[in-house]
């Protein structure tokens, strides 16, 4: 059964699947991480995006750094950790924020070249550092939370 959660322009997840709270041109989604949630993170996160008017390139640069970023908290915490994924969108890019109880286990970029053909794994940090330059680390009093700004793609225009 979908919800739809406190305000019209909120998106509709499965109730079970976690607890959607509005904000200011966005969405804060809590929930336990695994491969199942994590694309129905995926999909919510494109509709608010397509919303508030992102195109198709920011849209999928968006779901890759929050697939990534959630990825690396079930890496450092295991399947079902919980996790809260914020975005928030701006008139010229979008704010991603992924908050995991883990504060020791910081994420650290592979040594794996990014053009490697042979690399099966290694690069996902790099992308993000690529799409969201600046990335940072911010602790917290029950964790961490990763910090990032993907700017509007070129020639889109802001909502």
């Amino acid at each position: 059964m979908f919800v739809a959660s406190p305000t019209p322009n909120s998106p509709v997840i499965p109730a079970s699947e976690g607890y959607v709270k509005p904000l200011p041109g966005g969405f804060s989604i809590y929930f336990n991480a695994d491969a199942a949630r994590l694309r129905i993170i995926r999909d919510v996160t494109t509709r608010v995006l397509r919303a508030a008017g992102a195109g198709a390139e920011t849209c999928e640069n968006a779901r890759l750094i929050v697939s990534e970023l959630i990825g690396n908290c079930v890496r450092a915490c295991g399947d079902g950790v919980p996790v809260v994924v914020d975005i928030e969108v701006e008139p010229t890019g979008v704010w991603i924020r992924v908050h995991d109880p883990e504060s020791r286990r910081l994420p650290t970029p592979s040594r794996t070249a990014m053009d490697d053909p042979a690399a099966e794994t290694g690069r996902g940090l790099g992308l993000v550092d690529l799409l969201a330059p600046g990335r940072r680390v911010v602790p917290t009093a029950v964790g961490k939370q990763i910090v990032c700004r993907l700017p509007r793609s070129p020639g889109e225009r802001a909502a």
